[in-house]
């Protein structure tokens, strides 16, 4: 995956073929207009980097690649704060991701996070990724795993997975991914675990090698 996404070309073919084999092919209105970019633009009174318009275009009105967890903001939402581009919220306004305005003249500005601290003095915006391309195909991947779906499940983390489970290459922040037979898995900051199956059976199998599971938990 870390080497799909070294393109902007690359993070939405790995988003279209990830949507497509998890989810629903991509669609005309899966994403936001142009008109919809030029007005958030006029609004704001600057210019939204190509990289973010082509993934507001893509995939920005997809809920299961955009909004499970934490929330991709619509055109209209966007907004600055304290020198960045705010694009993406943590569901409850703890944290935000942004694009610092001194990038967004580059075609696939770096992005930024901030936390919501009670010291509000304290809060300041730490470096995210290199890239919004790759910021965005982790963050569709990253959703459409956590989504609420009867092939999805959420297990306590355990310093070993089971045995047959290929670590597949880094993408996003703080987060490692694993493939197995028809399930993808994704391990968070080694607090907590979750896995997709993309058939039953897939998912009762996958129960079946991991201690202390089974189907009816």
């Amino acid at each position: 995956m870390a080497e799909s996404v070294r393109s902007r070309a690359g993070a939405w073919a790995l988003v279209r073929g990830f949507a497509a084999y998890w989810g629903e092919p991509l669609g005309p209105g899966d994403g936001f207009t142009d008109a919809e970019l030029d007005a958030a633009e006029r609004r704001l009174g600057l210019r939204l980097p190509v990289a973010l318009r082509e993934a507001y275009r893509l995939f920005g009105r997809r809920a299961d690649l955009t909004s499970n967890q934490d929330v991709l903001l619509t055109p209209d939402e966007l907004h600055v704060l304290d020198g960045a581009l705010v694009f993406r919220a943590e569901n409850q306004g703890c944290a935000h991701w942004g694009v610092p305005l001194d990038g967004l003249d580059r075609e696939d500005p770096p992005t930024v996070f901030r936390l919501d601290l009670a010291d509000k003095a304290q809060e300041r915006w730490e470096p995210w990724d290199e890239r919004f391309s790759a910021t965005a195909a982790a963050m569709a991947l990253m959703e459409k795993l956590l989504e609420d779906h009867e092939l999805t499940d959420f297990l306590d983390w355990d310093e070993e997975l089971p045995d047959g489970l290929g670590e597949l290459p880094a993408l996003g922040r703080h987060f490692r991914w694993y493939q197995g037979p028809e399930v993808l898995v994704g391990v968070a900051e080694e607090a907590w675990v979750v896995v997709r199956a993309r058939t039953p059976q897939a998912l009762d199998a996958f129960y079946g090698v991991v201690p202390g599971e089974s189907p009816d938990e």
